[in-house]
């Protein structure tokens, strides 16, 4: 009976304290079923910023209001001026010649440079940035390439062969995105590389030197105001084989200068426009002069340095204004 007694007793001691530590469990898991939700709460909020984070993010989107994978450029409104950061970049092509120039040809706009390549030669994203368009175009770019970079710089890369990038693809500077080539309106094998702010087009030779294999500095400062005269200045100074150097502090500084120039041409036009005269014909005096314009002699010969007996002669121009 001691010995039944024992074991009754062991025997219900365990199963009451099985029964406590489920409790105990249940208990505690309770405990942590807030920290549960406040954790998952926490993941959903997280995960809901970095989305926001991934969509708000993309390359310069202060200069882009809308991200698309259907117009290869479109123009928008361009800053006065805008700073462009180089520095993250790498050459598109190891090749440094240059076989067409940005700017008039053929009777038409040419919107950026033609590096000789060969079919087949490995083409480089120029930098960091977010493939927008993996297309082809027959009649123009043929297989070709878009990348809106961190600068604020969009890439085009035409006449390809292969590309070997997908739209909305992270790429960063100096990563293989295709293969040269001379599908499109080609006549040769060609890389045909355009560099565009907004939509519109600048000239590659203000920030890459293919011949010397690098950019033009640490930054490339964009002035709505000088713009057309420095890609003029460094498409001559690179020459047509892109063989030239180029400075762009100097180009900026000679920009500067032909606008000032040319600035004050126009004050002297419009001063000289202000500047009223009359063509003397054969027979006339300053009297008749006068009387026409409803001035005096006495002012003609003021405004023409002429004396009491100074005469007149037939084709010359004599200021009444």
């Amino acid at each position: 009976m001691n010995f039944k007694k024992i074991v009754k007793t062991f025997a219900l001691t365990a199963f009451f304290t099985l029964c406590g530590q489920q409790v105990v469990a249940q208990d505690l898991l309770a405990s942590q079923a807030p920290i549960d939700k406040k954790m998952k709460t926490v993941d959903t909020l997280t995960f809901n910023q970095l989305l926001e984070r991934e969509y708000s993010g993309l390359p310069a989107e202060e200069l882009y209001a809308d991200w698309n994978n259907v117009y290869a450029h479109r123009a928008t409104q361009l800053p006065d001026q805008y700073k462009i950061d180089l520095r993250d970049f790498s050459m598109p092509t190891p090749s440094r010649v240059i076989t067409s120039n940005f700017g008039a040809r053929w009777g038409r706009q040419h919107k950026g440079l033609d590096i000789k390549v060969y079919t087949g030669d490995t083409i480089r994203a120029a930098f960091s940035g977010v493939v927008r368009m993996v297309k082809y175009e027959a009649a123009g770019y043929g297989k070709y390439i878009v990348i809106r970079h961190d600068n604020g710089l969009e890439t085009i890369y035409g006449h390809l062969s292969k590309q070997i990038v997908k739209e909305n693809q992270r790429v960063k500077s100096g990563d293989a995105i295709g293969l040269g080539g001379s599908t499109g309106r080609s006549t040769g094998s060609h890389l045909h590389f355009e560099t565009r702010l907004c939509g519109v087009a600048l000239n590659p030779a203000l920030m890459f030197d293919f011949r010397a294999q690098d950019v033009t500095g640490d930054y490339y400062v964009y002035r709505k105001r000088s713009y057309d005269r420095e890609a003029a200045e460094a498409t001559r100074l690179r020459g047509v084989q892109g063989n030239g150097s180029y400075n762009p502090a100097d180009v900026h500084s000679t920009a500067v200068a032909q606008n000032r120039n040319n600035s004050n041409e126009r004050k002297q036009s419009y001063a000289s426009a202000s500047r009223k005269v009359h063509k003397v014909k054969s027979g006339e005096t300053l009297y008749r002069i006068a009387t026409k314009y409803g001035v005096s002699v006495e002012q003609l010969r003021k405004l023409n340095g002429l004396k009491k007996n100074s005469s007149i002669r037939p084709g010359q121009l004599i200021r009444y204004s």
